[in-house]
């Protein structure tokens, strides 16, 4: 269809009807070459492309002729809706280079562009934007705002995989470089200044304001990045490799060479576009060749439903067949695919780009950097064995193999909830590092020993000991927590949060059950620095003798109030990290059992968050503090002797298999 069917209408068209010499579109023009179905229900998807040939070659004859300057002057005032004009006067540079791959890049970054500015548009008068594209442009609400008809040929265009679905062809890698019709690109930013010139109308009509999104900017890679920054050498490497190996497409090749291109003149957004998309279409025929079903090589035909990256990296086929690829690829290579295109809490980066939600010039060099060097580890297994040899004798290379062969989730719930349990510790362990007058000291020593207090001294003893009988063997099991102060207690968090956890694939309750968990460390978490950044504040009010009466008692309050608030912290570390390393056993409990432990877990997660707020620098209420921990210590002990904890479970099973 993008090859052929816009070329067999030969009928020429006059610019002039279609474009003023101010670059205002004519939509009639436009909208007329739209066909319907004969029961005008539906769009006549190949018939429009049809009619609407001309209209695109007319529109790219009129793109050659202008100068750059001539472009700006017509239709970058046109273009500004989309907070990236600049981006339009690039897409007419690589119209003017006639470089098949350059088009091809650019109609990405403008797709990406048009639907995140649809998507601002359509927030002036709906409250939740749709995810697809596909759902934007049949949304009522753009159509109210552009007219039905100007979105049936936007439609044609990108909105329908039974059109020319150009967005979808070219980010999902289907389109080799000399595939893609230069005009349709030119089109496509003619429809976009037209689309401007709508939308001043409509607004100064409705006078609504408009307010486009900001962009995301992309989370800190932190631990994150596992390859160093790719040299020279490793770009060479690369360049060498990309000729021989298998994994890449011969058609496909100019975009690997354009990608490197555009990392060089660092240019960083634009080379992981073609990188992913790449990386995409390696997959795809990869995917179809281990699962030996040849017939998902599909095209994206506009009949069939055709194979993306969601499905090349699942566990399973649609047919409910195991899917080959992660065994092929192996546990490291499809942990990296996950952490930087799937995981919810990682970069996400195809996802970003391909919505147009990036800054591009701002983003990460580090992330193009993972994702080269990936490329390269990867390609390496598809070319001649010998070959591969001599690349892997070179360090660098030596060195990024065997990065990418010890692979592990860095951005799976998992990775960031061990990661979270480690931070909080340290945070309070550091609470015995606060320093206390000797003044407040004496007299917070006469406040001690409540019975409220000490019934909560007494649960966590319970407890904790309770948990200490299922830390893993050779971690160290504690038992003398009677004769030791808490804040001496031997917490083996770190040992516990270095057993490997399997992450790939995790099935949904887990991952239910992770998110509770995450939210119960970050209230902790949250807790922790509030303690801290409150000390800090009272006792130099102390010191400079400036608190109130009232207040001095609150501080001696507080101070009494982390005595027992410190190890109730840990040993909520200590449950989580438990539980964590036994979240798959979560699939043995029957609905009810599921639905209980949530329950229990929401109990805990309520009183951390009751925490948050009680000790928030505006209520100070460090007694309360004290009943709210007395109740929940209850609650876990109680569920805890019902024996439906994960590591209960754990040892059930461990029990019955011995």
């Amino acid at each position: 269809m993008i090859c052929k069917l816009g070329f067999e209408v030969k009928a020429s068209c006059d610019i002039n009807s279609i474009v003023t010499q101010n670059g205002e579109v004519c939509w009639k023009a436009v909208t007329d070459c739209v066909i319907y179905t004969q029961s005008a229900q539906a769009l006549d998807y190949p018939g429009s492309v049809r009619q609407l040939g001309p209209v695109c070659a007319a529109i790219h004859l009129h793109l050659s002729s202008l100068t750059k300057g001539q472009f700006e002057v017509q239709y970058a005032p046109w273009l500004q809706w989309t907070s990236s004009s600049e981006l339009f006067a690039e897409v007419f540079d690589d119209l003017e280079s006639h470089q098949s791959p350059a088009v091809s890049l650019s109609l990405m970054k403008l797709t990406a562009c048009l639907e995140r500015a649809l998507g601002d548009v359509y927030l002036l008068i709906g409250k939740e934007c749709p995810f697809l594209l596909r759902d934007l442009l049949a949304s009522e609400e753009l159509a109210q705002v552009f007219g039905l008809s100007v979105m049936d040929v936007l439609r044609v265009f990108v909105g329908s995989p039974r059109g020319l679905n150009l967005r979808n062809v070219l980010w999902h890698g289907f389109a080799s470089p000399s595939e893609v019709p230069p005009m349709y690109c030119s089109m496509m930013v003619v429809l976009t200044a037209g689309l401007g010139q709508l939308l001043k109308s409509y607004l100064q009509q409705s006078k609504l304001s408009w307010a486009p999104r900001p962009l995301t900017a992309l989370p800190d890679l932190e631990d994150g990045a596992v390859f160093p920054e790719v040299t020279q050498e490793v770009l060479s490497v690369l360049e060498e490799v990309m000729k021989k190996s298998t994994f890449i497409l011969r058609t496909m090749l100019p975009y690997w060479e354009v990608a490197l291109v555009k990392f060089k003149s660092h240019r960083f957004a634009d080379c992981a576009m073609l990188l992913l998309t790449q990386l995409e279409t390696g997959l795809r025929h990869l995917f179809a060749t281990v699962n030996k079903c040849p017939k998902r090589l599909l095209t994206a035909e506009s009949t069939a439903l055709y194979t993306t990256l969601d499905e090349i990296l699942a566990k399973h086929l649609n047919d409910g067949e195991i899917n080959q690829l992660p065994l092929f690829l192996g546990e490291p290579a499809m942990e990296f695919l996950w952490d930087f295109l799937n995981h919810h809490q990682g970069p996400r980066v195809r996802d970003h780009l391909s919505h147009g939600e990036i800054n591009l010039p701002e983003f990460p060099k580090e992330i193009t950097d993972q994702l080269l060097a990936f490329s390269t580890v990867l390609l390496l297994r598809f070319i001649d064995e010998e070959l591969a040899t001599v690349f892997k004798e070179k360090a660098t290379i030596k060195s990024l193999v065997r990065l990418a062969e010890g692979y592990s989730a860095r951005f799976h719930p998992v990775s960031l909830l061990r990661k979270q349990v480690l931070s909080c510790e340290e945070s309070v362990r550091a609470w015995a590092l606060l320093p206390l007058p000797r003044e407040a000291e004496e007299q917070v020593a006469r406040l001690e020993g409540s019975s409220e207090t000490n019934a909560c001294n007494s649960l966590i003893i319970k407890i904790t000991y309770e948990l200490n009988q299922h830390i893993p063997e050779n971690y160290g099991v504690f038992t003398d927590w009677d004769h030791l102060p808490t804040e001496k207690w031997p917490w083996p968090l770190r040992e516990i949060c270095s057993i490997h956890v399997p992450t790939l694939f995790c099935p949904r309750p887990a991952l239910e059950v992770l998110a509770v968990l995450q939210n119960i460390g970050r209230c902790c978490t949250h807790v922790s620095h509030q303690v801290a950044a409150s000390w800090a504040q009272r006792h130099r009010q102390w010191v400079e003798k400036t608190l109130r009466s009232r207040q001095r008692q609150n501080f001696l309050h507080m101070a009494q109030s982390i005595k027992l608030l410190s190890p109730v912290l840990l040993l909520i570390l200590l449950l989580i990290a438990l539980e964590l390393l036994n979240i798959h056993v979560v699939l043995r409990k029957s609905t009810y059992e599921y639905q209980q432990y949530l329950k229990f877990l929401k109990c805990i997660l309520q009183y951390t968050e009751n925490l948050v707020a009680h000790t928030s620098p505006e209520k100070n209420k460090w007694i309360v503090t004290i009943g709210l921990t007395h109740t929940a210590l209850l609650r876990m002990w109680t569920f805890s002797e019902k024996k439906q904890m994960l590591i209960h479970l754990a040892k059930k099973s461990t029990s019955k298999a011995t």
